[in-house]
């Protein structure tokens, strides 16, 4: 069995690093570290949760999967949350999977004793509601964005909500997993990653996407990105997020 974690002066997880210091301790009593392996599904759709996970590094999509195969990505989850979120509303499962997309490494708890400690904790309850609150905004967001908004929109918005949760300035992902998240054909992600492209935005090439001018992918975006990030910030103070949040 992998040892607990025994020190925290920083875990690179807001959600860790906003718990007051006695939690953070109790807390990390049982917090085991896990490798986010690319592909890795963490929880399958109406399966038991029996973790909870702490991103430290790496990307995690809630994917919604369709009976024919396909899916839609719903959130992603990065060092800003945590995912098992069915543990805090008192459900075992929910409708949704999770899959690693960006590898990296997070911290893990069981569900049943963060259970307990949130009983003894009303701060630590109201931390997990506003993260909560904050995601299913995110739900709610990608689900308005994927009915009213272009693929290119979309794209965009994709694309800095993946980057203001990775340490690099590029994105390790094929044209095909991208339509796949999105919900869309891959022709249609195609054209815009290489129009944006051949306007000097992004480079492209093997799957690395590496941005060139950030600015001008805000410019594209839709409101969604926008709105979400102010309601992350006024949730959970703190969020920093790399985004010059617009009104």
């Amino acid at each position: 069995m992998v040892s607990a974690v025994r020190s925290h002066p920083s875990t690179s997880n807001l959600l860790l690093d906003l718990m007051k210091p006695a939690t953070k301790n109790l807390v990390f009593r049982h917090l085991r570290p896990v490798e986010l392996r690319l592909g890795a599904t963490l929880y399958q759709a109406n399966q038991k949760q029996d973790l909870i996970y702490f991103p430290r590094a790496g990307i995690v999509s809630l994917l919604y999967m369709m009976r024919n195969g396909s899916s839609a990505e719903m959130a992603i989850v990065g060092s800003d949350g945590l995912v098992g979120y069915a543990a805090l509303l008192g459900g075992k499962s929910t409708t949704t999977s999770a899959q690693v997309q960006v590898e990296g490494e997070a911290l893990c708890i069981r569900q049943r004793t963060f259970e307990r400690i949130m009983d003894g904790d009303t701060q630590l309850r109201h931390l997990m509601m506003c993260y909560t609150q904050s995601l299913l905004t995110q739900f709610a967001q990608t689900a308005v964005c994927n009915r009213h908004h272009t693929i290119e929109q979309q794209w965009c918005r994709w694309i800095l909500m993946t980057l203001d949760r990775s340490p690099k300035n590029q994105i390790k992902m094929t044209q095909q997993l991208i339509a796949n998240m999105l919900g869309v054909r891959r022709e249609g992600v195609s054209a815009v990653a290489n129009a944006l492209k051949a306007a000097g935005v992004v480079r492209y090439s093997r799957g690395l996407i590496s941005i060139v001018d950030r600015k001008r992918i805000e410019e594209r975006v839709c409101e969604c990105y926008a709105l979400f990030a102010h309601e992350t910030e006024r949730l959970l103070p703190g969020s920093n997020r790399r985004v010059a949040l617009r009104g």
